[in-house]
């Protein structure tokens, strides 16, 4: 991408004036982001990784355990059993330090190679660079990647280093094994509060808030740290927040845990509670509180669930008198079998509950009848009669089986529909 800004093109003239790697921050990179092992083979062999060195150990279960040093190479090793001869691995590796007035953070992928009796081969080249003007704004500089529907970060090695796009697939937001300690800032940054410990947030991510947004370094200065860590790592308008937050702060009180807290403000607010309040907003316990919260809410979700519910109740019975009410009072027997219209939804749905089908939810058909055959007050099978063509649509007994009846209170309901084509007449 050609540079179009003034920040631009002043950021890929300085790129180029970065200095390379020092041969004591290569060996920083290939030591520190890798895994260094001592080989184990079933007769008792040891080989080292990192320099081909093979002895044998008297002492096979104290260094699977505790791992050992290479005593060729001085390398800390763990020990791992596996009849594998070659590894290879890709990390990341990172340098924080400064250009004329930018902060700039430089990303490497270190590549490693290892082949059982044979010195480890490493190499190393540059990818990203980010750079942080003081006000905050950024600009990238990396090389190009290769097409993948699964990896974003298939660098290639002998691409230009170039002005790039910030937001693209988040492939520079790279999170890196381990950074080169000795480190420089821009007086801004330690303006902002940054004091050398980044509290478990990304250099970039940590730089480039507390030099863009006011807030972010009034919690680094605050201590606030997790919550700062929150506000970067999750996308919210701290803004609805922010009153709460200083009175933490005027309070001394650290926020440990800025979800459940943020939760917390939510749930104090759907209660109408005051905000503004260190009573309600600095709780000596945060998980005990929000769970009381929560449960409170819960309990008047269910009560409001439970009124909707009746109301929906009373509702579905006014429409169902309403559209099957000339059909109640409606019997007729064969002096062993008794069919009833069933006269409310509360009567069908435990007519669904006690039969075991779903007869329960049949309130609400428009054009279907629907009877209960008994015997001697036993429910023997359910029957759905159409009122548009006065035919029997279902007849289904216990678990939708028909019972050794289901032909009786077939022909018993069809003598009889014309009890039903009455009523509806008489409407």
């Amino acid at each position: 991408m050609k540079p179009k800004t003034r920040i631009q093109q002043e950021v890929a003239r300085l790129s180029k004036r970065l200095p390379r790697l020092t041969e004591e921050q290569r060996a920083y990179a290939f030591r520190h982001c890798f895994k260094h092992y001592a080989v184990k083979r079933a007769d008792g062999t040891n080989i080292c990784t990192e320099c081909g060195h093979s002895w044998k150990s008297d002492h096979d279960l104290a260094d699977t355990v505790c791992g050992c040093t290479c005593s060729h190479c001085g390398m800390e090793l763990e020990a791992l059993r596996t009849r594998k001869s070659v590894f290879s691995d890709m990390e990341y590796f990172s340098i924080v330090t400064t250009c004329k007035r930018y902060q700039v953070i430089r990303f490497f992928s270190v590549k490693s190679r290892y082949k059982a009796g044979q010195p480890a081969e490493y190499s190393i080249f540059e990818v990203v660079q980010r750079w942080i003007a003081p006000d905050g704004k950024t600009t990238t500089v990396a090389r190009l990647r290769g097409m993948s529907l699964f990896y974003y970060d298939l660098w290639n090695e002998y691409s230009d280093m170039e002005v790039r796009k910030n937001g693209e697939f988040r492939a520079y937001d790279i999170n890196p094994v381990c950074t080169y300690p000795r480190q420089r800032f821009i007086p801004e940054v330690k303006r902002n509060g940054f004091k050398g410990d980044y509290h478990n947030i990304l250099p970039y991510d940590l730089f480039k808030a507390i030099l863009s947004d006011c807030r972010a370094e009034t919690l680094l200065k605050a201590g606030q740290y997790p919550m700062l860590r929150y506000y970067i790592y999750h996308s919210f308008n701290i803004v609805e927040y922010w009153a709460s937050v200083k009175i933490c702060i005027r309070n001394g009180y650290t926020i440990a845990n800025g979800s459940m807290w943020r939760d917390t403000i939510d749930l104090l607010r759907h209660f109408g509670k005051d905000t503004n309040s260190p009573k309600y907003v600095c709780p000596a316990d945060l998980k005990a509180e929000h769970d009381k919260l929560v449960a409170k809410r819960n309990r008047q979700r269910e009560r409001e669930r439970t009124e909707q519910q009746r109301q929906k109740a009373i509702e579905d019975e006014k429409n169902y008198l309403k559209a099957k009410g000339i059909f109640f009072g409606l019997v007729f027997s064969d002096n062993l079998i008794r069919i009833k219209v069933i006269e409310s939804v509360e009567e069908m749905i435990e007519e669904g509950r006690m039969m075991h089908h779903c007869v329960g939810g049949y309130h609400n058909r428009e054009n279907s009848l629907i009877l209960s055959a008994t015997i001697d007050g036993r429910r023997i099978e359910t029957i759905e009669v159409s009122l548009k063509t006065l035919e029997v649509v279902q007849c289904r007994g216990l678990c939708n089986e028909n019972t050794e009846y289901h032909d009786r209170i077939v022909n018993l309901v069809n003598s009889n529909v014309n009890l039903i084509r009455q009523r509806m007449e008489a409407a």
